[in-house]
């Protein structure tokens, strides 16, 4: 065991560790016992369990309950999906997708958008009346997997205060980008809008922990770090994530304020679709109803311009040189967006995915609710 591979095990020490295909049968299994259709549901597990393997512990097993089955519970998240085309031409489409599973939804539109990019070198796809479509870097994967570049981005429920503001107005509204490469994973830049996101601090209350300075503020513009008491508040309307950038303009918040709105307008626009306070899951008497959002996906296939071999060869040079340029005192190597993913990916599948105490009893609980007969390490 290298030393790498012990300090990584050692973070989840408290955890147990479950292999990537019995974890992905549950959640396949969980979802079908809360009605959704064998099909959906496989396509469902697999964008959960892609998180998992990537090491995002915010957007895998640990969002299973609390944003998929829990809402279908509330009656605001539709187990069947019911995929409408309102409007479609050759080189993009518009989907509704009915406040049905988001996964399923996103998972047609990159779909189109990869099939018409490999017949017109670049297509667009927008989808209206979804809801959260898990990791956003397994959509762009769809395309890099294909040799083609893909790129996604989703609004979400109001979270990110304005540079100035203190009020959750945007959400963490990712733009996702994925690069095919020579290298043996792609390069795939899959991060929120904001300093950190909502799943992020989910995971740090999972573990009981404090949230670092600066990420998240109150509405006197005060930074915040009392995990419970943010995840309430940030429905409440009571405490906002700052966006990349932080505060103000001196670590140039304005940047990420900026990135939030193009996702937010793309998201919404393209589509006549619902945004900003529209998106925050509850009537004017604080009834939970659906989060109608919007997506979007680009799908460019590299080969109407010098081909893909040519762009994964000089895509593959430019990550190369820029991982060989020199250290940092103290530090001994230089990453590029997807290589962790990647080192995590090469650890968990010898180990398994971990799964802290936490999660243990949700599965236990969703295990004896639908009468799931999996026997676990805990």
């Amino acid at each position: 065991m290298t030393k790498e591979v012990k300090e990584y095990l050692e973070r989840y020490e408290d955890s147990a560790f479950v292999p990537f295909d019995k974890l992905e049968r549950f959640m396949k299994e969980a979802l079908m016992g809360a009605g959704v259709p064998k099909a959906d549901a496989e396509i469902i597990a697999a964008v959960l369990i892609e998180s998992d393997k990537r090491g995002i512990d915010s957007h895998g097993i640990g969002r299973l309950k609390p944003i998929y089955i829990d809402r279908i519970d509330q009656g605001i998240l539709n187990p069947v999906t019911e995929i409408e085309i309102i409007r479609e031409d050759k080189a993009t489409a518009v989907l509704d997708g009915h406040n049905g599973m988001g996964h399923v939804v996103a998972h047609k539109a990159m779909a189109m958008a990869i099939d018409k990019a490999k017949k017109n070198g670049i297509a667009m796809t927008a989808v209206r009346n979804s809801t959260h479509y898990g990791i956003a870097g397994y959509y762009a994967t769809m395309a890099t997997s294909e040799d083609l570049i893909g790129i996604t981005g989703t609004n979400a429920r109001p979270s990110i205060a304005p540079t100035f503001g203190v009020e959750n107005m945007l959400g963490t509204n990712p733009l996702t980008i994925g690069l095919p490469t020579d290298d043996p994973f792609p390069f795939v830049l899959d991060c929120a809008t904001s300093v950190s996101q909502r799943g992020k601090i989910e995971v740090y209350g999972r573990a009981g922990k404090d949230v670092p300075p600066g990420w998240v503020i109150d509405e006197s513009g005060n930074t915040r770090v009392d995990t419970a008491g943010i995840l309430k508040d940030l429905t409440l309307g009571k405490a906002a994530l700052t966006p990349l950038g932080g505060l103000g303009e001196e670590t140039a918040g304005y940047k990420g304020y900026g990135y939030a709105t193009v996702v937010e307008i793309l998201s919404a626009a393209l589509q006549d679709g619902a945004f900003l306070k529209a998106l925050n899951g509850k009537d004017e008497s604080g009834k939970p109803i659906p989060y109608p959002l919007g997506h979007f996906f680009i799908a460019i296939d590299p080969e109407f311009f010098m081909g893909r071999k040519t762009f994964k060869r000089i895509a593959s040079a430019i990550l190369k040189d820029l991982r060989e340029s020199r250290k940092a005192p103290g530090h001994e190597r230089i990453y590029t967006a997807g290589e962790k993913e990647y080192e995590a990916y090469k650890i968990r599948k010898e180990y398994g995915c971990p799964v802290p105490p936490s999660l243990q009893s949700v599965i236990k609980e969703l295990s004896a609710r639908y009468g799931l007969s999996d026997s676990w390490p805990f």
